[in-house]
């Protein structure tokens, strides 16, 4: 990096820092963190440093990747062909701007089909022979979460499709659409989360998501167990509870409805526009969208975005913005795609809607890793379909920019009708009774003194990590949830009573809790006997089971900056000891497909703590798993071959052509570069392809690929010459 000159790496690494944590909150805990404006500024700047300093656009830049992953509670799925995301505009400058570069790729200005933007959650079919196959979310683009048996009870996704006199049935068809709740029924939802004491949806689209990431088949098996056996009244009880949150999981499914809107892999049918394809779509019996038309130019598109910008509320769901498609699939497939979204397709995003609503305080928050967060506390107002009362300030000097008081009336948007943003006082309205937040200068919750994590940085941070009480309970509640290591009760009321009961002194001792450590406490006790209660009973039986838990997920149970799910499971695809993994140097962790500098070195500095290796100690005496099982590798005539693969390979999914390549020794990546020593290219190679054959880097094609497999990389090459 010293091409680079130190303020602009270091403004790119804050750049990545956020938009990697803003993806985590979109897609991996369904809870947006910052609005689809602020995103769209930070992902623009990042792209405009990567063009000046292409140095600094590795494989792993958020610029070159779609920003989901699978989630942990269900089976992984491959895609058959790609899922990508789309590209944002926000207002008419950045919409003519794609205009004129998709007129200038075509040489002429292409139809466009048009169409609803819908809130919900994006979902992956497949048909063979006419019959539902799976279900899946889109996860990363190549691999999502299997929800098929959940499908199941969606009466919107056929499980057969219907052949016409004009249209027969695929032998194989993979379409792509958004299940959704209608305003009707999350209105309904959400009432009836308010009237059992739960959490609101904030959005139909985490609702959509909630309501379709349930574990149907562990509830159905929980209430059978309980069913065998003995019935006591204490018994019954159980099983009717279990019974009436089965029967609220399968409404929930029950009522969530499908629009397809785009099509996959496809064999037994020719399609030439994204129009037509709707229609067949239609004609088989999968639910299309009654809102969308083709136009011939400009004009015709932008009437469409600002008609329903005017009567977006008339339709029966929530839209955040219109989609704009390239109609004819010839012209698609020369446009191409991006490394993260297709570049003949475009979302233009709606201003979000701005109401009014009182200030009644501000405060702050302490998380896991030490972030203070301050917070607005509103009186409750509804906007974009949605009750709001409480939204984040990030940080204080944010509080300062936006000049907002306690005590105002203040400007509230619901920022791409998503996360609700304070954008300013009504200056107009102040009576001279506000007061002006002061952020605090000590952590609220073991008064250490608060510090920048770097200098010039505007977060503050409790550095008291290990006996803050805000942090451990944030660490505790952390360890039980599902993308760590899943231990049911151990949520954050739980984690509360935990501490407050003095059951442990840090994490560490999580897993050396007995009975009689909960009987010390009155949550986890009933009855004048101080016999268990149930959830103290679940909290035990758990931590024996999350003792056998991978290593990746102890990973993540750790705490550690910036390590989620697909992090934890690269690194210890490379590291598969803890021991190993704590010996790793900030080079050698960077160097894991993956995983960048900065989460490297936030692994580094958290292994460097003397009573953090306390703590993996702890577990380790308790029994917690510390390796993984190696499996015994096959030959290897591929090791230290660099290579890449692009576009479509018949026969190989992506994914399944990278794995077939590095269970042969490859090291395959996601860019070309000087390192690269072979390039495969499929259909639709793209900029790839271009940059290889530039570089004088050998290419081969779906034929050299398998001759590679079968013979070897010489084999691959003389193939090239034939």
């Amino acid at each position: 990096m010293s091409e680079v000159p130190q303020e602009v790496h270091s403004r790119w690494s804050a750049l990545v820092r956020q938009i990697e944590d803003a993806r985590r909150s979109y897609y991996e805990q369904d809870n947006p963190m910052i609005d689809d404006l602020e995103y769209d500024t930070l992902f623009n700047e990042l792209i405009a440093l990567e063009a000046e300093f292409p140095i600094l656009q590795t494989q792993n830049s958020p610029t070159m990747a779609v920003g989901g992953v699978a989630g942990e509670m269900f089976t992984p799925v491959e895609h058959l062909q790609r899922m990508f995301s789309l590209d944002n505009v926000f207002d008419a400058d950045e919409l003519d701007a794609w205009f004129a570069r998709t007129e200038k790729s075509l040489n002429k200005f292409p139809s466009l089909l048009c169409e609803l933007k819908i809130d919900g959650l994006a979902i992956d079919a497949v048909y063979e022979q006419g019959k539902l196959k799976s279900v899946a979310t889109r996860g990363d683009g190549r691999v999502g979460e299997d929800v098929t048996y959940n499908a199941a009870f969606i009466a919107a996704i056929p499980k057969v499709l219907k052949a016409t006199a004009d249209v027969s049935i695929p032998d194989l068809i993979e379409v792509r659409g958004e299940v959704f709740f209608t305003n009707a029924s999350f209105d309904q939802l959400n009432s009836e989360q308010s009237d059992q004491g739960l959490s609101l949806f904030a959005n139909p689209r985490n609702a959509a998501a909630g309501s379709l990431r349930q574990r149907i088949d562990r509830r159905e098996q929980d209430l059978a167990d309980a069913l065998k056996e003995s019935v006591t009244d204490r018994q019954q009880q159980r099983v009717s509870k279990l019974e009436a949150d089965l029967d609220r999981s399968v409404r929930r499914l029950q009522q969530l409805q499908l629009t397809v809107h785009g099509i996959g892999a496809v064999t037994g049918v020719e399609l030439k526009r994204q129009s037509q394809a709707y229609e067949i779509l239609k004609s088989l019996g999968l639910p299309t969208s009654e809102h969308f038309k083709v136009h011939e130019d400009a004009n015709g598109a932008r009437e469409f975005i600002d008609y329903y910008g005017v009567h977006r509320h008339d339709v029966a769901h929530e839209i955040d913005g219109i989609v704009l498609k390239v109609d004819d699939m010839s012209d698609q497939r020369e446009l191409g795609e991006t490394s993260r979204a297709p570049r003949w397709a475009i979302a233009y995003k709606y201003p979000p809607e701005v109401v009014r609503t009182r200030l009644l305080d501000i405060q702050v928050n302490v998380g896991r890793t030490g972030r203070v967060t301050p917070f607005a506390v509103m009186e409750p107002v509804k906007v974009a379909g949605s009750t709001v009362a409480m939204a984040t300030l990030h940080n204080g000097f944010e509080v300062a920019r936006k000049g907002v008081l306690i005590g105002d009336m203040v400007f509230l948007r619901k920022a791409g009708d998503v996360i609700p943003e304070v954008l300013g006082p009504v200056l107009e309205l102040r009576t001279g009774d506000e007061r002006a937040f002061v952020m605090p200068t000590h952590c609220p919750d073991c008064a250490t003194e608060l510090k920048p994590e770097t200098e010039g940085d505007k977060d503050l941070r409790c550095p008291n990590a290990r006996s803050c009480p805000g942090q451990l309970m944030e660490r505790l509640a952390n360890i039980g949830s599902r993308k760590a290591l899943d231990i049911e009760g151990l949520g954050e009321k739980s984690a509360i009573a935990i501490l407050e009961s003095g059951l442990v002194q840090d994490e560490g001792d999580l897993f050396s809790l007995t009975e009689a450590d909960f009987r010390r406490s009155d949550y986890f006790t009933k009855d004048s006997d101080r016999k268990l209660s149930e959830n103290a009973k679940a909290i035990l039986e758990q931590l024996e089971v999350a003792k056998r838990q991978p290593l990746w997920r102890v990973l993540v149970a750790l705490s550690i900056r910036h390590v989620g799910p697909p992090t934890a499971q690269a690194i210890t695809k490379v590291f598969t000891t803890m021991d190993a993994l704590q010996q790793a140097t900030t080079q050698q962790l960077a160097e894991v497909e993956g995983i960048g500098l900065i989460t490297a070195e936030a692994i580094a500095e958290w292994f460097a703590e003397d009573w953090r290796l306390e703590v993996i100690n702890k577990w380790r005496a308790a029994g917690v798993r510390m390796a993984d099982e190696v499996e015994e590798l096959g030959p290897q005539p591929l090791a230290g071959l660099v290579m890449v693969i692009t576009g479509s390979l018949e026969g190989f999914t992506r994914d399944g052509a990278e794995a077939a390549a590095s269970a042969l020794g490859a090291k395959v990546t996601g860019s070309v570069s000087k390192k690269t020593q072979l390039l495969v290219a499929g259909a639709n190679a793209g900029s790839k392809l271009d940059k290889a054959e530039s570089l004088g880097i050998p290419v081969i094609g779906l034929e050299g690929f398998k001759v590679l497999l079968a013979e070897g990389f010489q084999a691959a090459l003389n193939k090239i010459g034939q």
